[in-house]
């Protein structure tokens, strides 16, 4: 049994200046935004949700990116309002967001 029910990798790689990658799109304030959004739920701890910051994920090309484990789903959003469409659909009810995956 896995330590986490969901471990959550939000990649926040920042590259050089004109590259692509999720750092410039905003993925450390979504990551923190999730973080704190699964500690006001409750959800944060051993058999819960843990939320990370990773470095390069190599899909800064689709993202900004996040990929949620054990499920091996790989998402992709644009503000906090996606992801928090990820947190209450896919981590608390288990259903993966469809239009977001990757």
């Amino acid at each position: 049994m896995s330590y986490f029910k969901h471990h959550v990798f939000f990649c926040c790689n920042q590259r050089e200046p004109g590259e692509t990658c999720c750092a410039a799109r905003g993925a450390v304030e979504a990551q923190t935004y999730a973080k704190d959004r699964i500690a006001k739920l409750g959800l944060k701890g051993k058999g819960k949700i843990r939320i990370n910051k990773a470095g390069c994920l190599d899909r800064c090309d689709e993202g900004p990116v996040l990929v949620v484990y054990p499920d091996n789903v790989w998402y992709t959003y644009v503000d906090k309002d996606d992801v928090e469409e990820i947190i209450q659909e896919h981590l608390v009810n288990g259903r993966v967001v469809e239009r977001l995956k990757i």
